[in-house]
């Protein structure tokens, strides 16, 4: 099954169950998929990269939403976009642990034969496709910085 078709389905089960919010956020996933599906990128159809990487420009919408309520003191908004991440969370692959990722970095890396910062660039081009949609760019980027140094 499509994930277009797994959150139709979820879609109905939420609503089914008057659960608001996991029904909103579905909704927001269903939007961005039909918007992809009529963009010029799509002609072809949606891979599943592009599925992930529209779930993952979703939840860091929500994040950082949520850091801007956080900052202005309104929680009851903060936490609506923090559940409405959490949902979409929900249909990424299993995230790696931060020992995974830096196994792979340093595997990388010596596939790549870096060195200095300035190998930076080529790192990333490699790590970035391996772990699409399994950790998160901010801190893959982090680590292979660290790891460069």
């Amino acid at each position: 099954m499509s994930l277009k078709e797994t959150i139709t389905s979820d879609i109905q089960k939420a609503m089914l169950a008057r659960d608001k919010k996991t029904a909103d956020a579905l909704k927001a996933i269903k939007s961005e998929l039909l918007l992809l599906e009529t963009s010029k990128e799509a002609k072809d159809g949606i891979s599943e990269s592009m599925e992930i990487a529209c779930l993952q420009k979703l939840i860091k919408q929500r994040k950082e939403a949520a850091d801007i309520y956080k900052t202005q003191n309104r929680a009851d908004l903060y936490e609506e976009e923090m559940a409405q991440a959490a949902v979409i969370e929900r249909y990424l692959p299993a995230q790696l642990s931060k020992e995974e990722v830096e196994n792979i970095i340093k595997e990388v890396i010596a596939q790549v034969g870096a060195t200095s910062p300035k190998d930076m660039g080529k790192v990333m081009g490699v790590v970035s496709k391996q772990l699409a949609g399994k950790a998160d760019n901010k801190m893959v980027a982090e680590l292979v910085k660290g790891l460069l140094q």
